[in-house]
C-alpha cells in the first residue's frame, strides 16, 4: 500500500516542480488548451446525438410499453456518454502530448537536468519521434477500447456495473494514463512500448497511485489543461523511480535503432 502513497507523491511533486518553473508551466498549458477546445466540441456533440444514436441502434424496443422503453433508452444513453467521456479522459493525454510533443520533450528533459544525473536524448529527429508516439499511442488505445467494451458489457450487471465496474474503469484510466505520460521519459531512455508496459505493471501500486487520482481529476476539463505541464513533470520523476539509477547508468541513451525496434 506504501506504493500507492509513493504515486501519489510523485503526481504532488511534478505540480510543485513546474510551480517552482513558471516558465515551463505556461509552456506546457498551451498543447492542453488546443486539446481541451476540440474535446469539449466532441462531446457536447456527443450529448446532443447520443439519444438519437440509442434509439437508431434499439429498433427492435419501439413498440414496449412504458416505463420498460424509456428505462432501456435512458440507461443506455447514460452508458454511451459515459463510454464517450472514458475514452476522451483516455485519449485526452495521448492528443495532448502528440500536440506538445517538443514542448513536453523539453520540459521532461529540464525535469531530469534539475534532479541531477544524466539527461537521456533519443537521437531521433522530431517527425519520427512524433511517428513512434502516434503509432504507440494508437496501441494503447485499442487496449483501452478492448478493456472499454468488456467494461461496458460488465455495466449491466445489477449491483456489480454500478459499483466495481466503475472502479475498474478508473483503474484502468490511471493505469493507461500514467503509461501515456511516462512514455515522455522513457522513450527517451530507450524502451519501446512493450518493455514500458512490463515495467509498469511491476509497480502496479505505484502506477495507481499516480494515474487514478489524475484520472478522476482529468475528468474536471480546465483541471486536465492545468495540471498537465505538473502531471508529465511527475511522470519524469517516477520514470527515473522506475527505471532506477542503476539502470541508467549501466544502460545510457540509446541510439535510434533501439527506441524504433519494436
Amino acid at each position: 500500500m506504501r506504493d500507492l502513497g509513493a504515486g501519489f507523491g510523485y503526481l504532488i511533486k511534478g505540480q510543485r516542480w513546474v510551480g517552482r518553473h513558471g516558465r515551463w508551466f505556461g509552456i506546457g498549458l498551451l498543447p492542453g488548451l488546443i486539446t481541451l477546445v476540440l474535446y469539449v466540441a466532441a462531446l457536447v456533440g456527443l450529448g446532443y446525438g447520443a439519444d438519437d444514436l440509442v434509439d437508431w441502434a434499439t429498433p427492435f424496443a419501439d413498440g414496449w410499453s412504458s416505463p420498460w422503453l424509456g428505462l432501456l433508452r435512458t440507461t443506455l444513453t447514460v452508458l454511451v456518454f459515459g463510454l464517450g467521456l472514458f475514452l476522451a479522459v483516455i485519449t485526452f493525454t495521448a492528443v495532448t502530448l502528440l500536440i506538445g510533443q517538443p514542448f513536453y520533450e523539453s520540459l521532461s528533459e529540464q525535469v531530469d537536468r534539475t534532479e541531477g544525473g544524466e539527461v537521456p536524448e533519443s537521437g531521433l529527429p522530431l517527425w519520427r519521434e512524433l511517428w513512434i508516439s502516434a503509432r504507440d499511442s494508437v496501441r494503447i488505445l485499442v487496449r483501452v477500447g478492448l478493456y472499454s467494451v468488456l467494461l461496458f458489457a460488465l455495466g449491466f450487471i445489477p449491483v456489480l456495473g454500478q459499483t466495481v465496474v466503475p472502479a475498474l474503469g478508473f483503474c484502468v484510466t490511471g493505469y493507461f494514463l500514467a503509461e501515456e505520460l511516462t512514455a515522455v521519459a522513457l522513450q527517451r531512455r530507450g524502451m519501446v512500448l512493450k518493455d514500458r508496459l512490463a515495467l509498469l505493471r511491476g509497480r502496479r501500486l505505484l502506477t495507481l497511485g499516480f494515474g487514478v487520482p489524475l484520472g478522476l481529476a482529468f475528468l474536471i476539463p480546465f483541471v486536465a489543461v492545468l495540471l498537465m505541464p505538473g502531471a508529465v513533470a511527475g511522470a519524469t520523476l517516477l520514470a527515473r523511480d522506475l527505471v532506477g539509477p542503476e539502470d541508467e547508468d549501466e544502460d545510457p541513451a540509446p541510439g535510434p535503432y533501439t527506441l524504433d525496434k519494436d
